[in-house]
C-alpha cells in the first residue's frame, strides 16, 4: 500500500519498529548522514555583517517554505532581526494556524512560480538575498530552474539552508513526507503502539528541524563573513528525528504544562495573537518579533 501510494505521487509510510528503519536502507543512509554540517560550494568574497543593534541585522532571508519546520527557520531568524520575506503562492494549500503561528516576524508576498513573470521576479529576490530557505521536496524547484548551482551562481555569498522529510541520499532522499510520517516510517510512532500508532504529542521532529536550520543560517552567515564563499547546510526531518531517539528517555508522567509568564500579546494582520515569546536571553539583544503575522500574499515581493 505505502509503496502504491508514493507511486501516484502521494505521500505514505509503513510504520516500522526503530530496528526495521535502521536496518532499512534509507535508516542505513541517515545514519551516515550529519546532523548539521555547512560547507562551502562556490567561492565567493567574504561578506561582514551589518552593523547593527541585532544579531542578524541588515541580513536579507528568503523564505520558500511550507507548513511548520521551514517557517519556524524564518521565524527564528526574523527574531534576531532578519528582514524576512516568506514567498508563497495563492494557488498552494495552506494550514491557516500553522501559517498565522509561523508567520510572526516576516512578511508575506505571493509569486505563481509556474509563469515567466514568476521566476524572473524570483531571480531579483535572489539577487539581493542573504539566507535563502527551501523546504519544499528536492527536486521541486531545482525543475523550475531554482538549482542550487544556480542560485549561488545568480548570488554569489548565499547561504543556502534545505530541508526535506527522509534525507538527502539514499532510497527515499526525493520522496515525499511530513513529521507525522517520518514517526511512523523511523520507528517513534510505534515505541509506545498498543492498538495502533502513538506519535509524539507536538509536531517535535519540525520545530527542531526549524530550529536547526536557523542555526546552520547563522553559522553559515558567520563563516561567510569570515572566509568568504556560498554556503550550503542539508537537513531533514528523519536525521533530525533519530537524533533526538538517540537522546534516550526521561521517565515519568505528562504533567500541564505551566505557561505562566511565557505568553505575550502581539496585533498582527489576523489580530491580536496570544503567542509563546520567543525563547532565550541576549546581552542588549533579545530576540523579539517586530510585528505579528501578515496576511498571505499581502506584501510586495521585494526587498
Amino acid at each position: 500500500m505505502q509503496e502504491a501510494v508514493v507511486a501516484e505521487g502521494g505521500a505514505a509510510a509503513a510504520m516500522r519498529s526503530r530496528a526495521e528503519s535502521l536496518a532499512h536502507p534509507q535508516g542505513q543512509a541517515l545514519s551516515a548522514a550529519p546532523l548539521i554540517a555547512p560547507a562551502p560550494i562556490a567561492p565567493a568574497p567574504a561578506r561582514p555583517l551589518s552593523m547593527s543593534d541585532r544579531p542578524l541585522g541588515g541580513v536579507r532571508v528568503l523564505e520558500l517554505t511550507h507548513v511548520i519546520a521551514g517557517p519556524v527557520a524564518g521565524r527564528t531568524l526574523a527574531a534576531h532581526g532578519a528582514d524576512v520575506l516568506h514567498i508563497g503562492a495563492a494557488h498552494l494549500p495552506a494550514v491557516r494556524p500553522v501559517m498565522i503561528d509561523t508567520g510572526v516576524g516576516k512578511r508575506s508576498a505571493h509569486l505563481d512560480l509556474r509563469m515567466q513573470e514568476g521566476r524572473e521576479r524570483l531571480w531579483r529576490l535572489i539577487a539581493e538575498t542573504d539566507v535563502f530557505v527551501g523546504s519544499f521536496r528536492p527536486s521541486a524547484l531545482a525543475r523550475l530552474g531554482f538549482s542550487a548551482e544556480k542560485l549561488v551562481a545568480a548570488r554569489p555569498g548565499l547561504v543556502l539552508v534545505e530541508l526535506d522529510a527522509y534525507g538527502w541520499q539514499g532510497p527515499w532522499a526525493d520522496r515525499r513526507g511530513f513529521d507525522s510520517l517520518v514517526q511512523l516510517a523511523s520507528g517513534i510512532a510505534a515505541e509506545m503502539a498498543v492498538d495502533g500508532p502513538r506519535p509524539l504529542p507536538a509536531q517535535a521532529l519540525d520545530h527542531a528541524t526549524g530550529w536547526l536550520a536557523a542555526a546552520a543560517a547563522m553559522i553559515g552567515l558567520a563563516r561567510r563573513a569570515v572566509d568568504g564563499g556560498s554556503w550550503r547546510a542539508r537537513l531533514s526531518l528523519a536525521r533530525t528525528g533519530m537524533w533526538l531517539d538517540s537522546l534516550g528517555r526521561k521517565p515519568g508522567t505528562a504533567a500541564e504544562l505551566d505557561v505562566t509568564g511565557l505568553l505575550e500579546d502581539t496585533p498582527s494582520q489576523f489580530g491580536t495573537l496570544t503567542h509563546v515569546r520567543v525563547p532565550g536571553v541576549l546581552p542588549a539583544a533579545n530576540p523579539r518579533w517586530t510585528h505579528g503575522s501578515h496576511l498571505p500574499g499581502s506584501d510586495p515581493a521585494q526587498w
